[in-house]
């Protein structure tokens, strides 16, 4: 099986030349990293490509990584059935920089790019209809991302006086406990009350 993928990766790295910023064979996946602006070209070649042939589009998804500067990735899954070979190609963007749609070429990657919006905030230049597709039209911020604040914004409820849902900032009411995880029975550095005179 490593020998196919081999093969396989081979051929996309010949079929794809300066545009594979890295490839990886690994747990049985075929992974690529190409520029962002490439994206379209890369994935027509992928499609096109007698040797290839990944004609169906599987997920496209989003990565928050905050510590970086360009702090998404765009993780697009394709398969090819005749191959019977799926590949994982990676483009890395920030916050300000839109990747280029894809939807031209696959018409099923509509959703999948509107979701990744919706949820990362990651921007795509040439999408027909780019809006929110999971969260509220009013919804403020990007839920999936890791600096998105657990409780969220905005409190949703339905008020049985005003016979309707209504929109309030998030009240916490009880305030967020820290535990320091040392159970009694092993051993904390303190003396717990009532363990007294067990130190003696």
């Amino acid at each position: 099986m490593s020998e196919a993928l081999n093969g396989m990766a081979e051929a996309i790295r010949a079929a794809l030349g300066a545009d594979v910023v890295d490839l990886e064979v690994a747990f049985g996946d075929i992974g690529v990293t190409v520029p962002a602006e490439r994206i379209v070209d890369v994935v027509r070649v992928l499609r096109d490509h007698p040797a290839l042939r990944f004609v169906s589009i599987v997920d496209v998804c989003g990565v928050d990584y905050p510590s970086r500067d360009r702090r998404f990735d765009v993780v697009y899954h394709f398969l090819s059935p005749t191959r019977n070979a799926r590949v994982r190609v990676k483009v890395a963007t920030d916050e300000a920089t839109p990747v280029p749609s894809i939807c031209a070429e696959f018409p099923g990657a509509d959703w999948f790019e509107r979701e990744a919006y919706d949820l990362y905030g990651i921007l795509f230049s040439g999408h027909p209809e780019l809006r929110r597709l999971l969260t509220d039209y009013g919804f403020d911020g990007h839920p999936l991302r890791k600096d998105f604040p657990l409780t969220g914004f905005v409190e949703v409820r339905y008020d049985d006086e005003q016979k309707r849902v209504v929109y309030e900032p998030v009240r916490l009411n009880q305030e967020f406990r820290n535990f320091d995880f040392l159970s009694p029975w092993e051993g904390p550095d303190y003396v717990l009350p009532g363990d007294e005179k067990a130190r003696q």
